[in-house]
Protein backbone atom coordinates (compact mmCIF):
# COMPACT_ATOMS: atom_id res chain seq x y z
CA UNK A 1 0.00 0.00 0.00
CA UNK A 2 1.18 3.65 -0.27
CA UNK A 3 1.24 5.42 2.56
CA UNK A 4 0.40 8.74 3.29
CA UNK A 5 0.90 11.27 6.60
CA UNK A 6 -16.09 -16.03 10.01
CA UNK A 7 -15.30 -19.51 8.56
CA UNK A 8 -17.16 -21.51 6.51
CA UNK A 9 -18.14 -25.27 6.07
CA UNK A 10 -17.47 -27.23 3.10
CA UNK A 11 -21.14 -27.80 2.75
CA UNK A 12 -22.17 -24.02 3.13
CA UNK A 13 -22.59 -21.61 -0.06
CA UNK A 14 -19.51 -19.62 -1.28
CA UNK A 15 -19.28 -16.53 1.29
CA UNK A 16 -18.38 -14.08 -0.80
CA UNK A 17 -19.93 -12.96 -4.47
CA UNK A 18 -17.78 -12.61 -7.07
CA UNK A 19 -17.47 -9.16 -9.22
CA UNK A 20 -19.82 -9.93 -11.96
CA UNK A 21 -19.19 -6.16 -14.01
CA UNK A 22 -17.25 -5.88 -16.93
CA UNK A 23 -13.40 -5.03 -15.97
CA UNK A 24 -12.69 -2.57 -18.49
CA UNK A 25 -12.31 0.83 -16.93
CA UNK A 26 -13.06 -0.76 -13.20
CA UNK A 27 -11.14 0.18 -10.09
CA UNK A 28 -10.57 -0.68 -7.02
CA UNK A 29 -9.86 1.43 -4.37
CA UNK A 30 -8.73 -0.29 -0.80
CA UNK A 31 -7.83 1.39 2.50
CA UNK A 32 -7.51 1.90 6.32
CA UNK A 33 -6.67 4.57 9.04
CA UNK A 34 -8.02 5.45 12.36
CA UNK A 35 -11.67 5.51 12.33
CA UNK A 36 -12.61 8.93 12.14
CA UNK A 37 -15.94 11.26 11.01
CA UNK A 38 -16.40 11.90 7.62
CA UNK A 39 -14.12 9.18 5.89
CA UNK A 40 -16.80 7.42 3.77
CA UNK A 41 -18.36 11.39 2.45
CA UNK A 42 -14.71 11.95 1.50
CA UNK A 43 -13.94 9.40 -0.36
CA UNK A 44 -17.18 9.12 -1.97
CA UNK A 45 -16.73 13.13 -3.01
CA UNK A 46 -13.44 12.35 -4.36
CA UNK A 47 -14.46 9.79 -6.96
CA UNK A 48 -17.44 11.55 -7.86
CA UNK A 49 -15.34 14.81 -8.48
CA UNK A 50 -13.01 13.03 -10.03
CA UNK A 51 -15.79 11.05 -12.60
CA UNK A 52 -16.11 8.13 -11.45
CA UNK A 53 -19.45 6.44 -10.32
CA UNK A 54 -19.35 3.84 -7.77
CA UNK A 55 -20.41 0.37 -8.47
CA UNK A 56 -20.12 -0.99 -4.97
CA UNK A 57 -18.72 -0.16 -1.44
CA UNK A 58 -17.80 -2.11 1.56
CA UNK A 59 -16.25 -1.07 5.15
CA UNK A 60 -15.88 -1.54 8.82
CA UNK A 61 -14.65 -0.32 11.76
CA UNK A 62 -12.99 -2.50 14.08
CA UNK A 63 -14.91 -0.70 17.35
CA UNK A 64 -17.59 2.11 17.81
CA UNK A 65 -14.60 4.45 19.02
CA UNK A 66 -10.69 4.64 18.24
CA UNK A 67 -10.87 1.24 15.81
CA UNK A 68 -9.65 1.08 12.34
CA UNK A 69 -11.43 1.86 9.31
CA UNK A 70 -11.25 -0.24 6.26
CA UNK A 71 -12.87 0.18 2.92
CA UNK A 72 -13.10 -1.36 -0.79
CA UNK A 73 -14.63 0.43 -3.28
CA UNK A 74 -15.39 -0.69 -6.57
CA UNK A 75 -16.20 2.23 -9.16
CA UNK A 76 -16.24 3.19 -13.07
CA UNK A 77 -13.84 5.25 -14.33
CA UNK A 78 -13.76 5.95 -18.09
CA UNK A 79 -10.31 6.14 -19.68
CA UNK A 80 -8.74 4.27 -15.82
CA UNK A 81 -5.45 3.54 -17.39
CA UNK A 82 -4.56 6.75 -18.32
CA UNK A 83 -5.99 8.28 -15.13
CA UNK A 84 -4.98 6.10 -12.23
CA UNK A 85 -1.46 7.59 -11.40
CA UNK A 86 -2.63 10.91 -11.23
CA UNK A 87 -5.78 9.88 -9.57
CA UNK A 88 -3.71 8.02 -7.01
CA UNK A 89 -1.17 10.98 -6.43
CA UNK A 90 -4.46 13.45 -6.37
CA UNK A 91 -5.87 10.82 -3.63
CA UNK A 92 -2.72 11.26 -1.45
CA UNK A 93 -3.05 14.80 -0.97
CA UNK A 94 -6.70 15.62 -0.56
CA UNK A 95 -8.12 12.83 1.03
CA UNK A 96 -4.92 9.99 2.65
CA UNK A 97 -3.41 12.96 4.02
CA UNK A 98 -5.91 14.10 6.28
CA UNK A 99 -7.02 11.00 7.65
CA UNK A 100 -3.60 8.98 8.14
CA UNK A 101 -4.71 6.30 5.54
CA UNK A 102 -2.91 3.47 4.43
CA UNK A 103 -4.67 3.00 0.59
CA UNK A 104 -4.39 2.05 -3.10
CA UNK A 105 -5.90 2.20 -5.82
CA UNK A 106 -5.61 -1.07 -8.73
CA UNK A 107 -6.83 -1.93 -11.97
CA UNK A 108 -9.54 -4.78 -12.55
CA UNK A 109 -8.47 -4.91 -15.70
CA UNK A 110 -5.06 -5.84 -15.26
CA UNK A 111 -4.33 -9.57 -13.74
CA UNK A 112 -1.76 -9.73 -10.58
CA UNK A 113 1.16 -11.56 -11.72
CA UNK A 114 1.87 -14.90 -9.49
CA UNK A 115 4.52 -17.02 -8.83
CA UNK A 116 3.89 -20.82 -7.02
CA UNK A 117 6.68 -22.09 -5.12
CA UNK A 118 5.99 -26.36 -4.75
CA UNK A 119 7.64 -29.06 -4.00
CA UNK A 120 6.34 -32.46 -4.36
CA UNK A 121 3.20 -32.27 -3.70
CA UNK A 122 0.92 -31.37 -6.82
CA UNK A 123 -2.62 -31.39 -5.37
CA UNK A 124 -2.84 -27.54 -4.69
CA UNK A 125 -0.30 -26.49 -7.46
CA UNK A 126 -2.18 -28.48 -10.46
CA UNK A 127 -5.84 -26.91 -9.23
CA UNK A 128 -4.07 -23.71 -9.33
CA UNK A 129 -3.42 -24.37 -12.82
CA UNK A 130 -6.51 -25.38 -13.87
CA UNK A 131 -8.82 -22.91 -12.23
CA UNK A 132 -6.52 -20.76 -13.61
CA UNK A 133 -6.51 -22.16 -17.31
CA UNK A 134 -10.28 -22.29 -16.99
CA UNK A 135 -10.77 -18.49 -16.17
CA UNK A 136 -11.55 -19.24 -12.53
CA UNK A 137 -8.96 -17.00 -10.84
CA UNK A 138 -7.57 -13.35 -11.87
CA UNK A 139 -4.66 -13.56 -12.10
CA UNK A 140 -1.31 -14.51 -14.59
CA UNK A 141 1.08 -17.04 -13.37
CA UNK A 142 4.48 -16.31 -14.14
CA UNK A 143 6.68 -19.33 -13.03
CA UNK A 144 6.26 -22.07 -11.04
CA UNK A 145 9.32 -22.40 -8.85
CA UNK A 146 10.25 -25.83 -6.92
CA UNK A 147 13.25 -27.03 -5.11
CA UNK A 148 13.08 -30.50 -7.09
CA UNK A 149 12.40 -31.53 -10.64
CA UNK A 150 9.41 -33.77 -9.76
CA UNK A 151 6.76 -31.96 -11.22
CA UNK A 152 7.89 -30.22 -14.20
CA UNK A 153 6.30 -32.18 -16.66
CA UNK A 154 2.94 -32.24 -15.16
CA UNK A 155 3.77 -28.08 -15.42
CA UNK A 156 5.02 -28.49 -18.73
CA UNK A 157 1.15 -28.89 -20.83
CA UNK A 158 -0.12 -25.40 -18.70
CA UNK A 159 2.25 -23.62 -20.76
CA UNK A 160 4.16 -22.16 -17.48
CA UNK A 161 7.86 -21.69 -16.92
CA UNK A 162 8.94 -24.50 -14.27
CA UNK A 163 12.19 -23.47 -12.59
CA UNK A 164 14.14 -25.90 -10.46
CA UNK A 165 15.92 -24.35 -7.97
CA UNK A 166 17.39 -27.31 -4.84
CA UNK A 167 16.35 -25.74 -1.72
CA UNK A 168 17.29 -27.51 1.85
CA UNK A 169 18.69 -25.93 4.92
CA UNK A 170 21.95 -26.24 4.03
CA UNK A 171 21.84 -24.05 1.12
CA UNK A 172 19.10 -22.42 1.99
CA UNK A 173 20.79 -18.73 1.59
CA UNK A 174 21.89 -19.36 -2.43
CA UNK A 175 18.48 -20.97 -2.82
CA UNK A 176 16.96 -18.01 -1.91
CA UNK A 177 19.40 -15.73 -3.71
CA UNK A 178 18.50 -17.67 -7.19
CA UNK A 179 14.50 -17.50 -6.44
CA UNK A 180 14.78 -13.22 -5.73
CA UNK A 181 16.73 -13.24 -9.28
CA UNK A 182 13.31 -14.57 -10.84
CA UNK A 183 11.08 -13.00 -8.67
CA UNK A 184 11.67 -9.37 -7.66
CA UNK A 185 10.20 -7.16 -10.15
CA UNK A 186 8.45 -9.61 -12.24
CA UNK A 187 5.34 -10.83 -9.34
CA UNK A 188 2.86 -9.28 -7.61
CA UNK A 189 2.33 -12.29 -5.28
CA UNK A 190 3.81 -15.71 -4.57
CA UNK A 191 1.99 -18.33 -3.71
CA UNK A 192 3.30 -21.51 -1.52
CA UNK A 193 1.31 -24.23 -2.63
CA UNK A 194 2.95 -26.94 -0.02
CA UNK A 195 6.28 -25.71 -0.35
CA UNK A 196 8.01 -27.52 1.98
CA UNK A 197 11.07 -25.02 2.61
CA UNK A 198 11.58 -22.20 5.34
CA UNK A 199 11.00 -19.00 4.16
CA UNK A 200 12.90 -16.71 6.25
CA UNK A 201 12.20 -13.09 7.22
CA UNK A 202 15.08 -12.02 4.80
CA UNK A 203 13.71 -13.48 1.58
CA UNK A 204 10.09 -11.92 3.14
CA UNK A 205 11.83 -8.60 2.94
CA UNK A 206 13.76 -8.34 -0.48
CA UNK A 207 10.72 -10.22 -1.91
CA UNK A 208 8.99 -7.20 -1.17
CA UNK A 209 5.29 -8.44 -2.50
CA UNK A 210 3.20 -11.04 0.02
CA UNK A 211 3.01 -14.38 -0.05
CA UNK A 212 0.01 -16.97 0.58
CA UNK A 213 0.80 -20.24 2.45
CA UNK A 214 -1.64 -23.44 2.81
CA UNK A 215 -1.49 -25.82 5.55
CA UNK A 216 -3.69 -28.30 7.53
CA UNK A 217 -5.08 -26.91 10.33
CA UNK A 218 -4.17 -30.02 12.51
CA UNK A 219 -1.56 -27.00 14.01
CA UNK A 220 -0.16 -26.62 16.54
CA UNK A 221 -1.41 -30.46 17.79
CA UNK A 222 0.54 -32.37 15.33
CA UNK A 223 3.29 -30.33 13.75
CA UNK A 224 5.87 -32.35 12.22
CA UNK A 225 5.94 -35.35 9.81
CA UNK A 226 3.07 -37.81 9.20
CA UNK A 227 0.13 -35.68 10.72
CA UNK A 228 -2.57 -37.93 9.39
CA UNK A 229 -1.26 -40.57 10.52
CA UNK A 230 -1.33 -38.94 14.19
CA UNK A 231 -4.48 -37.30 13.69
CA UNK A 232 -6.17 -40.84 12.83
CA UNK A 233 -4.47 -42.06 16.30
CA UNK A 234 -6.47 -39.57 18.35
CA UNK A 235 -9.67 -39.79 16.49
CA UNK A 236 -9.45 -36.55 15.10
CA UNK A 237 -13.58 -35.66 13.93
CA UNK A 238 -12.32 -32.34 11.57
CA UNK A 239 -9.74 -31.99 9.00
CA UNK A 240 -9.15 -28.63 7.66
CA UNK A 241 -6.89 -26.48 5.92
CA UNK A 242 -5.77 -23.02 6.57
CA UNK A 243 -4.65 -20.00 3.93
CA UNK A 244 -2.82 -17.26 5.70
CA UNK A 245 -0.53 -14.43 4.65
CA UNK A 246 3.41 -15.58 5.10
CA UNK A 247 5.50 -13.93 7.99
CA UNK A 248 8.97 -15.00 9.31
CA UNK A 249 7.58 -16.89 11.98
CA UNK A 250 6.40 -19.98 10.54
CA UNK A 251 2.74 -20.78 10.33
CA UNK A 252 1.81 -17.64 12.17
CA UNK A 253 0.74 -14.77 9.91
CA UNK A 254 -2.81 -13.35 9.45
CA UNK A 255 -5.50 -16.15 8.01
CA UNK A 256 -7.25 -15.34 5.01
CA UNK A 257 -9.36 -18.68 4.69
CA UNK A 258 -10.12 -21.53 6.73
CA UNK A 259 -12.55 -24.37 5.76
CA UNK A 260 -13.72 -28.16 7.24
CA UNK A 261 -14.70 -31.41 6.51
CA UNK A 262 -15.96 -33.69 9.49
CA UNK A 263 -14.88 -37.63 9.90
CA UNK A 264 -15.11 -40.28 12.22
CA UNK A 265 -13.81 -43.79 12.93
CA UNK A 266 -14.57 -44.89 9.63
CA UNK A 267 -12.02 -43.55 8.11
CA UNK A 268 -8.69 -44.70 7.12
CA UNK A 269 -5.54 -42.65 7.09
CA UNK A 270 -5.70 -42.61 3.73
CA UNK A 271 -9.01 -41.10 3.12
CA UNK A 272 -7.88 -38.58 5.63
CA UNK A 273 -5.10 -37.43 3.10
CA UNK A 274 -7.49 -37.44 0.50
CA UNK A 275 -9.91 -35.06 2.18
CA UNK A 276 -7.17 -33.22 3.66
CA UNK A 277 -6.16 -32.59 0.13
CA UNK A 278 -9.56 -31.82 -1.13
CA UNK A 279 -10.08 -29.14 1.61
CA UNK A 280 -6.68 -27.48 1.56
CA UNK A 281 -6.94 -27.23 -2.79
CA UNK A 282 -10.68 -25.41 -1.79
CA UNK A 283 -9.69 -22.55 0.71
CA UNK A 284 -6.04 -22.20 -1.30
CA UNK A 285 -8.13 -21.11 -4.39
CA UNK A 286 -10.25 -18.97 -1.96
CA UNK A 287 -7.47 -17.07 -0.55
CA UNK A 288 -5.88 -16.60 -3.62
CA UNK A 289 -8.40 -15.30 -5.70
CA UNK A 290 -9.47 -12.84 -2.84
CA UNK A 291 -6.40 -11.36 -2.64
CA UNK A 292 -6.30 -11.07 -6.49
CA UNK A 293 -9.52 -9.57 -6.45
CA UNK A 294 -8.05 -6.93 -3.67
CA UNK A 295 -10.73 -7.93 -1.22
CA UNK A 296 -8.23 -8.69 1.36
CA UNK A 297 -7.00 -6.19 4.08
CA UNK A 298 -5.07 -6.52 6.78
CA UNK A 299 -5.36 -5.05 10.48
CA UNK A 300 -2.74 -6.08 13.12
CA UNK A 301 -2.69 -9.50 12.86
CA UNK A 302 -5.97 -10.74 10.84
CA UNK A 303 -7.35 -10.18 8.38
CA UNK A 304 -10.79 -8.58 6.52
CA UNK A 305 -11.90 -10.23 3.46
CA UNK A 306 -15.09 -7.96 1.82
Amino acid sequence: MTRSPATASAQQSYPHAPDRHPTADIGRLLLRCPDSHGIIAAVSAFLADAGANIVSLDQHSTAPEDGTFVQRAIFHLPGLTAAVDDLQQRFGATVAEKFGMDYRFAEAAKPKRVAIMVSKTDHCLLDLLWRNRRGELEMTVAMVISNHADLAEQVRPFGVPFFHIPANKDIRAEAEQRQLQLLCGNVDLVVLARYMQIITGDFIDALGVPLINIHHSFLPAFIGAAPYQRARDRGVKLIGATAHYVTEVLDEGPIIEQDVVRVDHTHSVTDLVRLGADVERAVLSRAVQWHCQDRVLRVAGETIVF
